[in-house]
């Protein structure tokens, strides 16, 4: 398998809400079947760049919301409806984490409990070329998503809480924590990766104007 070209990752631990600089990853991020996206970053367009990847990001979602909003008309069994509705939002949670957001944002989080038992969030990203080349629309209708999908669910969990049905709101309850997870990881990745980002930069000015300085004192 490839390396994937351009990767940082970062890491910070809730407990202390710390953020580390940006190391080196030791394993490569595994390619999506097909295609190796991180190698091969495609240009901003008009056109959604990555339509197959656009579609398996909704599709999940869509699917989830249409089955727990339909069931009522079709399935009599409150079990059934609960493990085929928490499947399809385990499903869309999964893609969205491992999948489209590596391709259409170029972002990946995932979260540890280290030797000292402690919660610690990872985080990977393209480097700053490769996140400036990505397809715009491809990620306004990632975030897009996300946020609607948990507006969504709350509304159903509303719903549910004035009708009284407990049990329809457990099913609300797990699908809305899922797609929670990923707002929130995706989000304190992004907000990483720019934070990284200017820190780079700063250094590397500051590292151009040492050298500059040094090379006029050197001439006199």
């Amino acid at each position: 398998m490839k390396s994937i070209k351009g990767i940082t990752g970062c890491k910070n631990r809730n407990a202390e809400v710390q953020r580390g600089a940006f190391l080196p990853v030791k394993k490569p991020l595994a390619a999506a079947p097909g295609r190796n996206e991180m190698d091969r970053v495609q240009p901003s367009g008009e056109n959604y760049a990555n339509p197959r990847t656009c579609f398996f990001h909704v599709l999940f979602k869509a699917a989830a919301l249409a089955f727990y909003v339909l069931s009522a008309l079709f399935v009599s069994s409150f079990v059934i409806i609960f493990v085929v509705t928490v499947f399809l939002a385990a499903l869309d949670f999964w893609v969205v984490k491992n999948v489209s957001g590596r391709i259409l944002v170029g972002l990946r989080w995932w979260n540890e409990i280290d030797e000292q038992g402690e919660s610690v969030w990872k985080f990977q990203c393209l480097d700053q070329e490769s996140l400036a080349r990505m397809n715009k629309k491809d990620s306004w209708l990632f975030w897009w998503t996300l946020y609607l999908t948990a507006v969504s669910w709350i509304f159903l969990g509303v719903f549910s809480l004035i009708r009284f049905q407990a049990d329809y709101l457990l099913v609300v309850g797990v699908c809305l924590s899922l797609s929670i997870a990923n707002i929130v990881g995706f989000t304190k990745c992004r907000k990483d990766a720019k934070k990284q980002i200017q820190q780079f930069a700063t250094k590397t000015i500051a590292s151009q104007f040492t050298s500059s300085l040094q090379s006029a004192f050197s001439v006199v």
